[in-house]
């Protein structure tokens, strides 16, 4: 499960690094959040093939997913590859915010996408949303579920990690660009992590070039963000988990470094 991709070095650094990474570790199926691929802010067709063939399996998003219009047909694309926060709700909103997929294994996966309130879009309540998915899925979910939370603050994320515990296989947060060291397996058996981190340029604030951010910290005034540039930093966690059970029997960041 990669986090956030920010724009162009970080869909080139998944396109460089992805497939080997597959490879030498076995992965059988991958996530990544998009919503800040297309210059940093939103997704776009193309951009999105281009996470895909890369060897991204299902794209995940958040609140930025809205910035780019075109995307809104993709969202309705019949393969569901690209996911939206579920509780966006369903009334005059594209897309969907779950799906169920075929892993290379040949097992069965779904992946959810659900985004956080506080500080964020005052959207319904992410936590009753994920309850009646499970609860009341029209079609019965496969034991291995991974979760994207999309969210501000770690102790929404983490409270969602407690929320889901036994009933996910995995519950990770994005958004922040900011890897966090909690990755752990929690009591019933899913794995955890805060914040999965970005992949972006590493000289940067959360990706983006840190001459386009300072003026709003130093004086106040508004700017238009542009993504950094150099070395980028893939930020990623490796999930481990029993098909049969969907019980989570390892969970290891991974970071790797690639020079355009």
């Amino acid at each position: 499960m990669l986090g956030d991709v920010i724009g162009k070095p970080g869909r080139q650094a998944v396109e460089a690094l992805l497939p080997r990474l597959r490879e030498e570790r076995r992965v059988d199926f991958v996530t990544a959040n998009g919503e800040n691929l297309a210059g940093g802010m939103g997704l776009t067709a193309s951009t999105a093939e281009a996470l895909l063939a890369a060897g991204v399996d299902v794209i995940t998003s958040g609140n930025h997913i809205w910035d780019k219009r075109e995307i809104y047909d993709e969202l309705e694309r019949e393969d569901g590859r690209i996911l939206r926060p579920l509780n966006y709700g369903t009334t005059g909103v594209p897309g969907r915010g779950w799906g169920t997929y075929h892993a290379l294994d040949g097992s069965e996966v779904t992946v959810v996408n659900l985004q956080g309130r506080t500080y964020m879009t005052p959207i319904e309540n992410p936590f009753l949303e994920a309850d009646r998915l499970l609860d009341e899925a029209s079609e019965g979910l496969p034991p291995v579920r991974l979760v994207d939370f999309h969210c501000e603050i770690t102790s929404e994320k983490t409270a969602m990690g407690i929320h889901l515990d036994g009933r996910v296989s995995a519950v990770v947060g994005t958004h922040t660009h900011v890897p966090t060291a909690d990755e752990r397996i929690l009591p019933g058996g899913t794995a955890f992590q805060a914040d999965l981190g970005m992949t972006g340029p590493i000289w940067s604030v959360i990706g983006f070039a840190p001459a386009t951010v300072l003026p709003r910290f130093v004086n106040g005034l508004p700017t238009r963000f542009e993504v950094g540039e150099g070395p980028v930093l893939l930020n990623a966690t490796q999930i481990d988990v029993e098909p049969a059970t969907g019980r989570a029997i390892g969970i290891e960041r991974i970071q790797q470094v690639w020079e355009p």
